[in-house]
């Protein structure tokens, strides 16, 4: 079988430490032909220190040379340059969050569907191995049906100061939309999507607008500070189930947390690290992974499912329609958290 053509777009810090090495380490199935970036000389330098062939900073550009495509630009982007891919026939990896609202994500996904392409969100969360350890337990009844889950994506004080993360009208939010999403999504995967009745949200940004604020990671201007730096939600399910999250860049606690748990009506279990929670035999029992047989670096398995998808031999582990959900409650948090009011799914 040919090896995928690939190409990426935006080659700034996720495309050369995630992107970038997982391709070249499935070499066997995919080749990286071409790189694009707004900044020429930045696309020239990446093309050179890979060994890719071509580059350019015009993305349309790169479509005569691959048969797929890797989005790594600003949020903002997003949308845009995957229905352009789309619609000149590439298959499309974009980063996430998928887009900057939920309108841009139906319209890539009617883009999608029009041009029978594959349209994958890099979630990669989901493709952890201890992610997809836990969601084998599930599947297999080992908690029974989840009723309350926790999700929470925690730094102290790292805000990111560099590239445009904290730019708005290139981002569509902060620690949310950047950090958050990842673990929101990884908690709706492992509830499997349970219809949502409604959301309730706040969102905080007084510690990054402090004059002599202090940070771990880098340097920015708390006067202009404009996005979101920590979150709050709770989101109930039409099944009875919910949701408590919580995310932040800079919050005053010990230390930095990422934890999903789940309590099921027959067990739970903490997702990072890896436990299983039962009551059997008169006993309350805790199960610890040992040893997880999956990816270390869960950039690989979703490069391989990717191509793999392309090729029609898999189905991508994060749909599209399932990263629209994602982006729908990032937008309802938001919404919630102008309102003051729940807001409703219903």
């Amino acid at each position: 079988m040919e090896k995928l053509r690939i190409g990426l777009i935006g080659v700034g810090g996720i495309a050369v430490s995630r992107h970038i090495p997982s391709f070249l380490t499935l070499s066997d199935h995919a080749e990286l032909t071409a790189v694009c970036d707004v900044n020429g000389e930045r696309a020239e330098s990446v093309a050179t220190e890979f060994s890719i062939p071509f580059h350019t900073s015009q993305y349309t550009e790169i479509f005569n040379h691959v048969d797929a495509v890797t989005i790594c630009t600003p949020n903002k982007f997003h949308a845009e340059i995957a229905i352009a891919a789309l619609n000149a026939g590439k298959h499309v990896l974009c980063e996430k969050p998928m887009a900057m609202t939920t309108k841009e994500c139906e319209s890539m996904i009617e883009a999608s569907e029009a041009a029978g392409k594959v349209l994958m969100i890099a979630y990669h969360y989901r493709h952890m191995k201890e992610a997809r350890a836990a969601k084998r337990f599930i599947n297999e009844g080992e908690i029974g049906r989840p009723l309350v889950s926790r999700a929470q994506a925690i730094r102290r004080r790292k805000v990111p100061g560099w590239g445009v993360f904290t730019n708005k009208d290139l981002q569509g939010g902060g620690s949310l939309i950047d950090f958050g999403c990842h673990f929101l999504d990884l908690a709706l995967h492992l509830m499997d999507f349970p219809e949502i009745a409604e959301v309730s949200g706040s969102t905080y940004n007084e510690l990054s607008k402090q004059p002599e604020v202090v940070n771990q990671w880098g340097v920015f201007e708390p006067s202009t500070f404009e996005v979101d730096d920590h979150a709050t939600a709770y989101i109930k399910f039409k099944d009875g189930a919910t949701l408590l999250f919580e995310t932040s860049w800079a919050a005053n606690l010990a230390d930095d947390k990422e934890s999903v748990s789940i309590s099921g009506t027959i067990g739970g279990l903490d997702v990072f690290p890896l436990v299983l929670y039962q009551s059997k035999y008169g006993m309350l029992l805790d199960q610890k992974a040992y040893w997880i047989s999956d990816d270390d670096d869960p950039g690989i398995p979703q490069a391989m499912n990717f191509i793999e998808s392309c090729r029609g031999t898999q189905l991508p582990l994060v749909k599209p329609q399932e990263a629209l959900i994602v982006s729908k409650v990032i937008e309802a948090i938001y919404m919630s958290s102008e309102t003051g009011k729940a807001i409703s799914f219903t």
